[in-house]
């Protein structure tokens, strides 16, 4: 009995993420009470007791849990690492930059456009993922998405952001040559959506219980949106108030990609529930430590084309 329990235990250990760069509250929704040991007076006695007591986690104004060590991954657990911007749809990007750079995150940015697929390939070598961020008419060639896909295919993430119809052109491209998933539509969102939750009919919710929303009890879902089509490759991630699935993550034969249909997300109300730990959270997955191992977090060469319009 004593030596199954032992093995239990042991599994348990194994199974939960043991990364340097993950936080001890990785893959939790709410940051449970902090444990704190003090030393107290008996008043009846009048000596020194040891005594524990809980104190509950601090929460933001949204519900979430308060601070960054509740994020997915430590501050500065990336640093020397880069997150390639494909940015065909134009908005300031100065918040999305900031979130990632607590992490150790630089960003190097294709704004309207990217260079020849060949100079393309060669600076996004340099990268440890990819955000691409989809417009109303498709901009990449197929010579891009063919270099998209043999970086997605050596395991370096992808993240493939649209929106409302019809901004979803090159994310439908990518997402199809990817892993064969498209979006549609343009639905009315605009609202913050707690832990999953189903009524026997739909789901509505951030997903519980994952890396990706470690942190996460409350997220807004963005504006306008568009809603992921119906697969059988994605896992999902975030259900709208109106029950469509505007995210959803493939993690499959060590290979990870985001499909999401709310990039509005990333330049409307910033500031409400949960969006800049999102961010932070999907980029810190989507450098695939699981994969490729604590060595991931060594520098990498940085890319020095400025970050500005093409």
């Amino acid at each position: 009995m004593r030596f199954r329990l032992l093995s239990c235990l042991l599994s348990l250990t194994f199974a939960l993420p043991a990364f340097a760069q993950y936080s001890e509250t990785a893959g939790m929704n709410s940051a449970p009470a902090a444990r704190v040991i003090e030393q107290v007076r008996n008043d009846k006695t009048g000596k020194m007791e040891t005594r524990e007591r809980f104190v509950p986690v601090v929460r933001d104004s949204y519900g979430n849990s308060g601070g960054n060590q509740h994020d997915l991954a430590v501050d500065g657990a990336f640093d020397g690492q880069t997150v390639a911007v494909v940015q065909l749809y134009d908005f300031p990007f100065d918040a999305v930059r900031d979130a990632l750079k607590e992490k150790g995150f630089s960003v190097f940015r294709w704004n309207h456009g990217v260079p020849p697929a060949k100079e393309f390939e060669k600076q996004l070598a340099k990268a440890c993922q990819l955000w691409i961020i989809s417009s109303d008419t498709r901009q990449l060639s197929d010579e891009h998405i063919a270099v998209i896909k043999r970086f997605f295919d050596s395991g370096k993430g992808v993240y493939i952001w649209g929106d409302n119809q019809p901004y979803y052109a090159d994310a439908n491209a990518v997402g199809q040559a990817l892993m064969g998933v498209t979006m549609q539509g343009d639905l009315m969102g605009d609202q913050v959506v707690g832990l999953e939750k189903s009524n026997g009919q739909q789901h509505i919710g951030i997903r519980r219980s994952h890396l990706l929303s470690t942190g996460l009890e409350f997220l807004y879902e963005g504006i306008t949106i568009a809603t992921v089509q119906k697969n059988k490759v994605l896992e999902p991630l975030l259900y709208g108030s109106a029950g469509n699935l505007v995210s959803g993550f493939y993690d499959r034969n060590g290979k990870r990609a985001i499909f999401d249909g709310g990039f509005t997300r990333l330049c409307n109300k910033w500031d409400t529930a949960g969006t800049a730990r999102y961010v932070k959270n999907s980029a810190a997955w989507l450098v695939n430590a699981e994969r490729f191992g604590d060595a991931v977090v060594s520098k990498s060469v940085k890319l020095t084309v400025p970050d500005k319009k093409q």
